[in-house]
């Protein structure tokens, strides 16, 4: 099975340009590829999980990866995507993300073995060299007013108004096209649905610059944009993005994520994100169709992305953590096992060595009153470190720290409270 076959397999192909053409060039040559990156943020989040993994299919196939960070059109804001402009950032600020994502990138993609040539490039490079009549006379001229406004990622933003600075984009990403082309031998160029115009508006570039008479070897590439069956956006939860960063969100929540998986999305996620063979998702196809409450797909879903993301480590205190905590077992976590899992309860600080249950129910807002918190007790609501206690006269001391660190008070089924022992 080739490349394309595979990715056809797989439903990671949107639109391309000349299909036949397109696999022709592939199976008969080592092909340049590249897909960018713009740094919007200090971190990628798993929005760009599927572009980049497209480079890493790519480079496992043989082929010749290069990943452009866009230290200089990051400083101009793509408008694809967008229904309003973005927030222009500080070039000191950009710069530093630059070399965050580029740090990301290389868990994903081998830039150090020279045999496969695989690069990271960054366009400020060459934009931040460029003139403003250059980019006129050079780029500009190549392109109708009509051309680009009927592209989609500016045709939905005439309604509420675009500023100059955003219709300009698709120039510096056609110009990065050509530019790669003529330098990197670039004849394909990858990235999401949304990228679609900017793509073949590079494509155009290309073909316009070119001399008379000369065969052009350049083709378009876009993966799907992955929905979920539910129909909430993919990449967001309650407590906003998922990052690739593991300060922004810990290995534990990145593994959440996957092993929450919908059973009507598992199976898509598999394909398009994992590199596991057909054969074997098609067998955990058959899992969730068969046996959907063992949730063997979801599982096998998170501890392949978050091994890939983060690292064999990483993944096995994440089930560390979530065995523990699903299995009744919170004593077993250690310090820093305790912050990860519980990071986002409500926290409360305690100096003495020993506390009465009730007061400290109060004093931490566990309870709304002693009356309350005698109730709560009473009728087996409240947990210590999952262990119900129904003593009206327990103390909380030394016995119940986790690493001599942390208790862990439940009130209900999943209202946690962390004690922390300062």
């Amino acid at each position: 099975m080739n490349i394309i076959e595979d990715l056809r397999a797989r439903d990671l192909i949107n639109q391309m340009t000349d299909d036949k053409g397109l696999e022709k060039h592939l199976n008969e040559n080592r092909v340049t590829l590249y897909c960018g990156f713009d740094p919007t943020a200090d971190s990628l989040h798993i929005g760009h999980l599927l572009p980049i993994l497209m480079l890493k299919r790519f480079q496992e196939a043989g082929h010749r990866p290069i990943a452009l960070v866009g230290g200089g059109t990051g400083l101009i804001g793509d408008p694809s995507g967008r229904n309003e402009e973005r927030q222009l950032n500080e070039e000191t600020v950009v710069q530093e993300w630059v070399k965050n994502i580029e740090d990301q990138l290389s868990r994903f993609i081998d830039f150090t073995d020279d045999q496969k040539g695989a690069k990271v490039v960054n366009n400020y490079d060459w934009l931040s060299k460029m003139s403003i009549i250059d980019l006129l006379r050079d780029v500009g001229k190549h392109f109708s007013v009509n051309y680009m406004l009927a592209k989609d990622s500016v045709e939905s933003r005439i309604e509420n108004g675009i500023s100059y600075t955003e219709f300009t984009y698709m120039l510096l990403q056609s110009l990065d096209f050509l530019r790669l082309n003529q330098e990197e031998d670039v004849t394909l160029q990858i990235g999401g649905s949304d990228q679609w115009g900017n793509i073949t508006a590079g494509l155009e570039l290309i073909r316009r610059t070119s001399q008379e008479g000369e065969e052009i070897e350049a083709y378009g590439l876009t993966v799907p944009l992955i929905t979920k069956a539910d129909g909430s956006k993919f990449g967001k939860t309650a407590g906003g993005a998922i990052w690739l960063d593991e300060k922004k969100t810990s290995p534990y929540e990145f593994y959440q994520f996957w092993v929450n998986a919908d059973d009507r999305d598992v199976v898509k996620f598999l394909k398009s994100f994992t590199f596991l063979p057909l054969e074997e998702i098609d067998e955990l196809a058959k899992e969730v169709e068969e046996r959907p409450e063992q949730r063997v797909a979801q599982r096998r879903l998170a501890e392949e992305m978050t091994k890939m993301v983060h690292g064999e480590e990483a993944l096995n205190q994440a089930q560390r953590i979530t065995h523990a905590l699903f299995n009744g077992n919170i004593k077993e976590l250690t310090k820093e096992e305790v912050e990860v899992g519980f990071k986002d309860v409500p926290t409360y600080e305690l100096e003495e060595n020993e506390k009465g249950l009730i007061d400290l129910l109060v004093e931490a807002n566990i309870s709304s009153s002693k009356r309350q918190a005698r109730e709560d007790i009473s009728n087996g609501a409240i947990y210590i470190n999952d262990e119900r206690q129904q003593d009206l006269k327990y103390f909380i001391d030394e016995k119940d720290r986790i690493d001599d660190a942390f208790t862990i008070i439940r009130r209900g089924k999943k209202k946690y409270f962390l004690i922390k022992h300062v």
